[in-house]
């Protein structure tokens, strides 16, 4: 199975950012927009984990978020990964963020699984276009999103199925949770 550990804005929050691309959405329907029920702030992509491998993850993962307090999080501006990827900027507590996403990709480590080894840069991807795609215009129409600030109080491990959601759609769904509790 396909994994990765994530943090899910609120209901509120998915809303707020998705009438702010609606408009880009009818704009630019060459984009493949992630649905707005999906959205996510991943923190470690593990990719395809065999299920054997699952119960270490999931044990340490879950002291992973025993030892994590809950973050003050928020959605703003955008911008992009090259041609390929459209994203809003996750603010707040980033730096407690970074750490703890630091500590998802340990814990993936010491049960032995493959982590990307790269830079952590909070976001959450909104679209993602074919090379070539110029996305300026759709960071410029987001720069003066500004989200609510919200509560992120739960860690998810995550399953994703290429192709099976709706449009061909990777469809997510969640296979753990863990409520972060440190102090």
């Amino acid at each position: 199975m396909r994994l990765f550990v994530a943090l899910t804005p609120p209901p509120d929050v998915v809303s707020e950012l998705s009438i702010a691309t609606e408009a880009l959405r009818a704009e630019q329907p060459g984009l493949r927009w992630a649905l707005p029920d999906q959205w996510h702030l991943t923190l470690a992509f593990l990719g395809e984990v065999g299920e054997g491998a699952t119960s270490d993850l999931v044990e340490r993962l879950g002291r992973v978020a025993g030892r994590s307090p809950p973050l003050l999080l928020s959605l703003g501006g955008a911008g992009r990964f090259g041609d390929r990827v459209l994203w809003t900027r996750v603010r707040g507590e980033t730096d407690r963020l970074r750490r703890l996403a630091a500590s998802a990709q340990a814990a993936a480590r010491r049960a032995r699984l493959r982590v990307e080894d790269r830079p952590y840069r909070p976001h959450l991807t909104v679209a993602r276009a074919r090379g070539g795609a110029d996305l300026q215009p759709a960071v410029a129409a987001l720069a003066g999103f500004e989200g609510t600030p919200w509560t992120a109080d739960e860690l998810h491990l995550v399953c994703s199925y290429l192709g099976a959601g709706p449009g061909g759609t990777a469809r997510h769904e969640t296979w753990a949770s863990w409520p972060l509790r440190g102090h």
